[in-house]
């Protein structure tokens, strides 16, 4: 009776499967022009091709494959750089910020956090992550518990992954057709979850690779007092999509997968668009233009030639020392076809299609150009100015990547007791996530340029009336700007310690006014003793 269950639930989820299959279609031959042109290695969603093949017999100009790694290359070093922390963490009760035992716990756990970063392969997942964003609007990143390094991570092809949104656009279902070998479908699943079939392969075959489907969507139903893998927020089911048959069961406490979009259409649903997508119309014109301009060059360097119909002993030599007879006494030559090539024309073309590859990619902001002239405040503000262009796109990595890919590795880890018990008085208090990269800090470092701005414009007011800078509360722009520009919490003294040093510093100045005074008092009595004594 449950086996027949099982294979109806199987049957269903293949039939909802086959839906999104549908739906993805008209996406696959868009995807396989921009893999073919931008991204060769992954050229194979439409097209079947093996393992080490030749993948980019279609590419003359390599400007978008170039472009598109920059970009990917530049996300990684300005979002998520392994040298640098690129988040911290906060209590959403901000009076917590002053409590010196809060906020030793809470930089405990940033630190777990970050070394379980940098144990597991994050840096080369998530890069491979961006080059996916960047060329098909699109990336599938998997986070899954391991025994070895806490966190592993995973980027999926886009080509074997199929997307759904829930009611307010975000991706909260993912189904991935992929292949195993039987040896490792072996390992995975265990022998009696798999098929008479499957097992004779893994004998006969170990090494033949077989399609397996994943589906994670989330339960409507589970009971929340269990802990089994059965009764998660979300399903995890292994199906064998030839047999029709479940190979294993489980479930995820959040979502497994972050699926960010580089821009998304309101009326598009489930997947993204790209700066590929905007570039392939001149990356494709390029391509051809620099394919026909090479066979031009190639009739100029080697041209075709002018043969008289007599005279010539044939074969013709065209090889260095080649020799060429032809009767005496005849004034017939071999000479060069003149084809009036303009190499040139071509070439002021192309250059144009790669500036609007480059300008697509954001290369020219990427890049910063920095002359002698320049001073460090120009090279700032320049900067900035080009950080601010990628302002749109760090907001939908953060709600997309960023935040669901933090809350996921941190909610793993506190399942695996990773982190030190918290004091009494921070149970079940709220953690806010803060993004502190590169690109956050350009993005408001604004925010603190004003706030210097405002000195500079109070200072003369301050020469006519000194009391201007009343109207500046001088503790809170100080943490203002500590805040803004990323500084670690631990070189930062707390509101306690500096009222205490403050009151400390107070007191020794007014014993010093009290040790002067008492000085000045005792030396006046001094000097007018002698006056006294000569009156009496």
């Amino acid at each position: 009776m449950d086996n027949m269950a099982d294979d109806k639930r199987a049957v269903a989820i293949l039939n909802q499967f086959k839906t999104l299959e549908n739906q993805r279609t008209s996406w696959e031959s868009h995807w396989q022009d921009l893999a073919d042109f931008i991204s060769p290695r992954k050229a194979d969603i439409t097209k079947k091709r093996t393992a080490g093949d030749k993948r980019s017999e279609l590419v003359f100009d390599g400007t978008a494959i170039h472009a598109a790694e920059m970009l990917a290359a530049s996300l990684h070093g300005m979002l998520t750089n392994p040298s640098s922390n690129w988040f911290s963490l906060r209590f959403k009760d901000r009076e917590l910020d002053g409590d010196d035992e809060a906020k030793e716990w809470l930089e405990g756990v940033t630190d777990v956090m970050y070394s379980a970063f940098h144990r597991s392969n994050f840096a080369e997942a998530v890069h491979e992550l961006y080059s996916d964003l960047v060329v098909f609007g699109t990336g599938v990143l998997m986070i899954e518990e391991d025994d070895e390094t806490d966190i592993r991570f995973s980027s999926r092809h886009i080509g074997e992954c199929y997307l759904a949104e829930d009611a307010k656009g975000r991706v909260d279902t993912v189904y991935r057709k992929f292949k195993m070998t039987c040896v490792a479908m072996r390992t995975m699943f265990g022998e009696k979850n798999l098929s008479t079939r499957l097992l004779n392969k893994a004998k006969m075959s170990p090494y033949e690779e077989i399609e397996v489907l994943h589906a994670v969507f989330p339960r409507e139903t589970y009971d929340v007092t269990r802990k089994d893998k059965g009764n998660k927020p979300f399903a995890s089911i292994y199906i064998d999509p030839h047999d029709k048959v479940i190979i294993q069961e489980g479930g995820f406490d959040e979502l497994p997968f972050t699926c960010p979009r580089w821009l998304k259409a309101s009326f598009e649903r489930g997947y993204g668009r790209s700066p590929g997508m905007t570039a392939l119309s001149d990356t494709k014109m390029l391509s051809k233009m620099s394919e026909v301009t090479i066979r031009s060059a190639q009739k100029q360097v080697d041209p075709p030639l002018m043969l008289p119909d007599d005279g010539f002993m044939m074969p013709i030599r065209t090889v260095p020392g080649g020799l060429n007879f032809y009767r005496s006494g005849t004034r017939d030559r071999i000479e060069p076809l003149n084809i009036g090539a303009n190499n040139s024309l071509g070439l002021n073309m192309e250059e144009q299609r790669r500036n609007a590859i480059r300008s697509a990619f954001y290369v020219d902001q990427l890049i910063l150009s920095q002359g002698p002239q320049m001073t460090a405040t120009e090279v700032i503000q320049r900067t900035e100015e080009k950080m601010r262009l990628l302002g749109p796109v760090l907001g939908r990595l953060q709600a997309e990547l960023l935040q669901p890919l933090i809350e996921r590795c941190y909610n793993i880890l506190i399942r695996r007791k990773s982190f030190a018990p918290p004091p009494e008085f921070l149970a079940n208090m709220d953690v806010d996530i803060e993004y502190v990269s590169p690109l956050a800090k350009a993005q408001r470092m604004g925010d603190v340029q004003s706030a210097m701005r405002l000195f500079e414009m109070l200072a003369p007011l301050s020469q006519i009336n000194p009391q201007v800078f009343d109207f500046v509360d001088m503790d809170g722009l100080a943490k203002y700007v500590i805040n803004i520009l990323g500084v670690p919490a631990s070189t930062v003294k707390s509101d306690q310690q500096v009222a205490q040093e403050r009151q400390e510093r107070q007191q020794q100045q007014q014993q010093m006014a009290e040790q002067q005074e008492a000085m000045a008092t005792a030396e006046a009595a001094g000097k007018a003793a002698p006056a006294v004594k000569a009156l009496m």
